[in-house]
């Protein structure tokens, strides 16, 4: 079987809330940060500047986008739970994949910047009541309200889908 090296684990997919899908969503968050410290263990600078796939993200702009990406999820989260419905800022993943600090700073601190984001954001999540996931956002690019729910599902899908990025890189290339 040929794994899709843009989508390793497959594209998000949207599920019915269950606590047993909660739960597991929820070690998602917080297992991340070890599932990316785990991908990159032992790689050299050379490995860290290749890119995952042709036209793709080197391994260092995917660590330090799921840095920048999730944070900007803690912070919709935040902003869903306490403000009705808000619009959330969309941002030019690109763009942030090409700034100063992508390029200068060492993929360590961005996962440990992960570390501590995640185990923030998961004490946030385990205290969303059933209700609660019900909650919405408004992301003006896609046009649409979005529930809490589907959000979690969406960045506990992309953590593992750029650490599927970096381990696949890995079993490719030999490291």
């Amino acid at each position: 079987m040929t794994v899709d090296v843009k989508y390793p684990i497959g594209k998000h997919q949207m599920v019915p809330f269950s606590q047993e899908e909660k739960e597991a969503r929820l070690a998602d968050v917080l297992f991340l940060p070890r599932m990316l410290e785990y991908a990159v263990l032992n790689l050299n600078d050379d490995h860290i500047q290749t890119p995952y796939r042709e036209g793709g993200w080197t391994v260092n702009q995917v660590i330090h986008h799921v840095a920048d990406s999730h944070m900007n999820a803690f912070i919709r989260f935040k902003l869903g739970l306490t403000e009705d419905n808000p619009t959330i800022k969309p941002y030019s993943q690109s763009a942030w994949g090409e700034t100063a600090d992508v390029t200068a700073v060492p993929v360590n601190l961005s996962i440990t910047l992960l570390h501590s984001l995640h185990h923030r954001w998961y004490e946030l999540l385990k205290t969303i009541t059933d209700e609660q996931w019900e909650r919405t956002i408004y992301h003006p690019e896609q046009q649409r309200k979005i529930t809490l729910w589907e959000l979690l599902l969406i960045y506990a899908w992309h953590g593992k889908h750029h650490a599927a990025h970096v381990t696949n890189l890995r079993e490719q290339m030999g490291w």
